[in-house]
């Protein structure tokens, strides 16, 4: 296409267009930025200079002057929540909820902001219905999932049974926890002096569902321990000692690593029926297999009570020769200072040449359990703080294997491990 030099007339009409609204938008913005009070100007200088606790208060000035300004009041309400002033942040939301004009959108987010506000604050009962009336908005996930928090909390696992349920209708994701709530449902059902076996059965068959989605998982395996252990204690109850047994030789198999936590009660389905040296080689040969602090207790002090002191010793020199263990040896020490407490070796001899001979060795007998009281003393005090089970969330340390952690509230972070064997 040639070119005209008539077009050249536009040029000049282009520029002068653009240079018109140029002009309009800079009025525009200049009329906007007077319109805005001297407080916000004020909190962003104080912004600036890293002086936040002076911006907040230049920005509550100006949410006071203009209260339409609804996305402040949301950003203040937040910046009180995460700087734990929750009086504040609860205030600034349930002003938002109090204005007729607001539109359900913001409606809608300020009801969640205050639920959230509620639920730091530790105000269980009230972020429960503050979460509740969110159930149908699009903040209906993040409610669900508070709400199953706050049930957690509660121990109040049937409705958390229900709001898992919720969630699984919202969105297509697997809840692990699932599995434990109706564990604990089942707990609950054989606590107490009139246990109530039938819901605790049932209990553990919707556990059981819920597990299948876990097989094949790490997940699975200690969820299916919890199981097996839960049903052998069921079978206990309910006066089944060969399922009692059969449920817990089983966590053997599907969860080794898990196999100290029951070592001591299977030890003792054998010992019921008189079969505790089958007992204990059963227990021997998994250590072998999956060695652990908690199984090399059980065994030792079996093998000593059983067979006595050379076999005990020899089992426990090639244990900690294969597996070095401070921890190990102050337990070995333990049984071997209360077995020798229990022999009780001092008696009274009927002649003078016994009573000489039985002295000796009975001051011998002193001076060897002196010193291993001695030695014991001195492990015990650097292995204290390493007989614990840790959480691998959050860190929380304890003596006792949980399955939820006291600490951060997760489910399944505790390993079946003490915390040298973890170091």
């Amino acid at each position: 296409m040639d070119f005209e030099p008539w077009w050249l007339i536009f040029l000049p009409l282009l520029f002068a267009l653009g240079w018109i609204a140029a002009r309009v938008d800079f009025r525009q913005m200049l009329s906007e930025t007077r319109s805005l009070p001297n407080s916000y100007f004020k909190g962003l200088n104080f912004l600036l200079n890293e002086e936040p606790d002076r911006a907040i208060d230049a920005f509550i000035e100006v949410a006071k002057l203009d209260p339409e300004t609804s996305e402040l009041h949301f950003a203040l309400g937040s910046l009180f929540r995460r700087r734990g002033e929750m009086e504040r942040a609860i205030r600034v939301h349930q002003s938002l909820l109090s204005r007729a004009d607001l539109p359900q959108a913001d409606r809608e987010s300020a009801q969640h902001e205050l639920a959230q506000d509620f639920l730091k604050a530790g105000m269980l009962d009230r972020a429960e219905q503050a979460f509740e009336q969110v159930l149908d908005t699009r903040f209906a996930v993040p409610a669900v999932r508070a709400l199953i928090r706050i049930y957690e909390s509660e121990h109040d696992w049937p409705r958390a049974i229900e709001a898992v349920k919720r969630l699984r209708a919202l969105i297509d994701e697997p809840v692990p926890q699932l599995v434990h709530y109706q564990c604990e449902r089942a707990v609950s059902a054989m606590a107490g002096k009139s246990p109530d076996l039938t819901a605790a059965s049932e209990a553990l068959d919707a556990a059981d569902h819920a597990a299948a989605a876990l097989r094949g998982q790490a997940r699975g395996q200690a969820s299916e321990a919890r199981i097996a252990m839960l049903r052998a204690q069921l079978s206990r109850l309910d006066n089944k000692p060969e399922r009692e047994r059969a449920y817990l030789a089983s966590v053997l198999t599907i969860a080794p690593e898990y196999a100290s936590l029951i070592a001591g009660d299977l030890l003792e389905c054998y010992r019921r029926v008189g079969q505790q040296a089958e007992g204990l080689e059963v227990l021997r040969a998994h250590y072998l297999r999956y060695p652990s602090l908690d199984m090399f207790n059980v065994v030792f002090r079996e093998l000593r009570a059983q067979q006595g002191y050379k076999p005990a010793w020899a089992f426990a020199r090639e244990a900690l020769r294969a597996h070095p263990s401070l921890l190990g040896l102050d337990r070995l020490l333990e049984a071997e200072l209360a077995a020798y407490e229990d022999q009780n070796p001092i008696v009274d001899a009927a002649d003078g040449a016994n009573r000489v001979a039985q002295a000796n060795t009975a001051a011998a007998d002193i001076a060897s359990g002196a010193d291993l009281s001695l030695l014991r003393s001195l492990i015990h005090k650097h292995t204290q703080r390493l007989d614990r089970y840790a959480c691998r969330v959050c860190g929380f340390e304890a003596r006792h294997f949980y399955w939820q952690c006291p600490g951060c509230n997760s489910w399944e972070t505790y390993e079946p491990r003490r915390l040298e064997e973890m170091k």
